[in-house]
């Protein structure tokens, strides 16, 4: 099946057999590419691999947006992101490159903090603030969620604060898997519990 709509690389990416994944994905760098010079490009994405399963990373222009486990379903991620955020999203594995380089460094246990520009497009209201007080949490230590709400500036709203945890658009950079319960369990993630107590144990290790 042909189409003569949609750009000359678009065009040529349809024509292709399927059965040619590297000229597809060549096309795929060079429509990212001319999206981004033309400045038609608002989100990017890449996948990577790493010892909790294979994230999603998204970045707008202002920075990183959105990092999701696969467990979160990518498919239905990407799709939130075209329609919270815009719907000129393309896999441009070179917007994220500082994302994976740092990412790789942390799950070796050579970077502690990260340093990367963030959009917290999707983070509102006090969810906002309760990221905020996120990056405080030391690396290789937790915090209780009644310890995190007091610190956001409203000590009762514990379970805001998980539900702030459960929705972060960042997981990982901004670390709410350093948030556990009172009891020091480890409580909900994202990710899952095996993710969370992987990244505990990592960071404590250290």
């Amino acid at each position: 099946m042909t189409t003569t709509s949609g750009t000359p690389e678009e065009r040529l990416l349809a024509s292709l057999p399927a059965h040619d994944p590297a000229a597809l994905d060549r096309l795929r760098a060079r429509l990212a590419e001319r999206a981004e010079r033309s400045g038609l490009l608002d989100v990017a994405y890449r996948t990577v691999d790493t010892p909790v399963g294979s994230l999603l990373l998204a970045a707008t222009e202002r920075g990183l947006v959105r990092v999701a486990f696969a467990v979160q379903d990518h498919e239905a991620v990407l799709a939130d992101l075209a329609e919270r955020v815009s719907p000129r999203i393309l896999a441009a594995p070179a917007r994220l490159d500082a994302a994976g380089r740092q990412l790789d460094e942390y799950f070796a246990g050579r970077r502690t903090r990260f340093d990367l520009p963030l959009d917290l497009a999707l983070a509102k209201g006090f969810r906002r603030e309760v990221l905020a007080q996120l990056p405080r949490i030391a690396y290789g230590s937790t915090e209780s969620y009644a310890r995190v709400a007091a610190a956001a500036g409203s000590p009762r709203a514990v379970r805001a604060v998980g539900t702030a945890c459960a929705t972060n658009p960042l997981p990982l950079v901004i670390p709410c898997h350093r948030v556990v319960r009172s009891d020091g369990s480890a409580g909900g993630y994202a990710g899952g519990a095996a993710a969370k107590h992987h990244l505990l144990a990592l960071e404590a290790a250290a």
